[in-house]
């Protein structure tokens, strides 16, 4: 859902503080909730703005400043897999990590986990006779 507009937000801010309306009558005649005009007049005194705040929850990655610490372990154990790396990266910072955010991790550093193959030649397939 958008935020209302700050225009919005500013009269029904003045129509509860100067014109002396009670918080009820405001939500009535602007025709939103009663507890949006308490939300608006707390934030008004606390913050001194109206600025809608910013939707979602803040995305946080344990991951975010342990680059260092994950190019480490990936060099100590190159043939672990995603959940072994998840282990050992909660092992040595105490703070685990999903196999998802693992990957997205490693792609991050350009560290792919795709193992290389050896060079050990595949056999050649015969050639049909058509």
């Amino acid at each position: 859902m958008k935020a209302y507009s700050l225009d919005l937000r500013e009269k029904i801010v003045t129509a509860h503080m100067s014109e002396k309306m009670s918080i009820r009558k405001v939500a009535t005649r602007f025709s939103v909730s009663k507890s949006l005009v308490q939300k608006l007049v707390k934030q008004q005194q606390i913050e001194g703005n109206l600025q809608p705040k910013q939707s979602g929850k803040p995305q946080f990655s344990h991951l975010t400043n342990a680059e260092v610490e994950v190019k480490a372990l990936v060099a100590e154990h190159p043939d672990a897999t995603l959940v072994e790396l998840c282990e050992l990266f909660a092992i040595k910072t105490g703070n685990w990590v999903s196999r998802t955010a693992m990957c997205r991790g490693l792609q991050k550093l350009g560290l792919h986990r795709k193992k290389k193959h050896g060079t050990v030649a595949k056999p050649q397939q015969k050639e049909s006779k058509n």
